[in-house]
């Protein structure tokens, strides 16, 4: 069923009308192109998933100058290899019927063939170790998060110090005794499925009141060094109807979240920003960059509450305020795209706020936003 699918995707054939001929669902078809990286099965080794792993191609050159006398070294010059790698292939895949000889496209077969046997991974060997991946993941742990914790809570049990992929394999490709499929709901993404990176889309520009462009703001700002840099915007629900702020801080990464429940025009912005940071000392608020967005109409009267003043990026340029877009995708995980963000408290709010602050982060070294921000002050 698969060959017969690929054989009609490589033909022409859309993927969806491909899975509909052979009797599969689109999720599947998707599945299968995803894990092969869009390249049919018997193609694979023609380009190499890995610079570490020899191609169909060079198993039929090896095939080749066997033939016409060619060493192992010699064999291994030519292609680039290390000679052990040649001797290592030549024993692995000849077999005792095969009459001595090394035939090219029979060895990559059985390569093929045996990088495809069911391995068990160390998540579903060890039950304990699974309980404790599964319930970070419930906490709403990323992998990789969840993998240097291991590292830093369980030192003596090297074991358990997994990377980041195996808790992904654990997750997408686990089987019979790995970690439930429905727990990739728990991921930033949510995705049932991994897919390739993709260019983000760029977002529309908004008319805007002038203002201080990023060009202004002092220099210190671009180094991280200090809190009290605030990048902030908006996350939008369904039909850009309704809304919440968002504040975060460029150094620590520590999040302020605003309610919005009446409306996100630029008075309610004004004033629902002023009462989020009112507890926060002076020290603590020394610049606000935003983007051109309308519901900053009133920047002026946010202006005495940052020493150093509020400033603006570039229309169209999201990639100026890095933290705030990082954190909006975060924060996406709580508050999906289509919905109604007036359904949220602003307790519900708090809450999600404190579990990002309270989540350790790569850049620190595993220590929390929150940490850092009460260090720094």
């Amino acid at each position: 069923m698969e060959a017969e699918y690929w054989r009609l995707v490589t033909s022409g054939v859309g993927t969806v009308a491909a899975c509909a001929a052979v009797g599969i669902t689109r999720k599947t078809g998707y599945r299968w192109r995803a894990e092969s990286g869009g390249l049919p099965p018997d193609r694979l080794g023609e380009v190499g998933r890995c610079g570490r792993f020899l191609s169909r191609l060079e198993r039929q050159r090896i095939a080749t100058l066997r033939r016409e006398g060619f060493s192992i070294r010699e064999i291994a010059r030519i292609l680039g290899r290390h000679p052990s790698t040649i001797s290592r292939e030549l024993r692995r895949n000849t077999s005792a019927h095969d009459g001595g000889r090394y035939d090219g496209d029979l060895a990559h077969a059985r390569a093929r063939q045996r990088a495809r046997r069911p391995r068990r991974n160390r998540l579903s060997r060890d039950e304990a170790l699974r309980r404790v991946v599964q319930t970070l993941l419930e906490d709403d742990w990323s992998p990789e998060q969840i993998a240097a914790h291991l590292r830093r809570a369980y030192p003596g049990r090297p074991g358990w110090h997994l990377c980041h992929e195996t808790n992904y394999q654990a997750l997408y490709h686990g089987g019979k005794g790995g970690l439930s499929r429905t727990l990739t709901r728990r991921l930033r993404t949510g995705r049932p499925l991994r897919k390739r990176r993709r260019r983000p889309d760029v977002r529309e520009t908004r008319y805007v009141s002038p203002g201080k462009l990023i060009d202004a703001r002092p220099a210190i700002v671009r180094e991280r060094a200090r809190v009290g840099d605030w990048e902030g915007d908006l996350i939008l629900g369904t039909r850009s109807q309704s809304a919440i702020g968002t504040l975060v801080d460029r150094r620590s990464g520590f999040v302020r979240l605003v309610h919005l429940p009446d409306g996100h025009n630029s008075e309610q912005c004004r004033l629902a920003i002023s009462r989020s940071i009112h507890d926060l000392p002076g020290r603590a608020l020394l610049t606000l960059t935003w983007d051109q967005g309308s519901e900053m109409a009133q920047h002026a009267h946010l202006e005495p509450l940052f020493a150093e003043g509020v400033y603006f990026a570039h229309p169209g340029s999201p990639w100026m305020r890095p933290t705030n877009e990082n954190t909006n995708g975060l924060l996406r995980q709580y508050f999906p795209k289509k919905t109604d963000l007036r359904q949220f408290s602003a307790a519900d709010l708090v809450l999600v706020q404190d579990r990002l602050n309270r989540r350790p982060r790569k850049r620190h070294g595993w220590d929390t936003p929150a940490e850092v921000f009460a260090r720094a002050l």
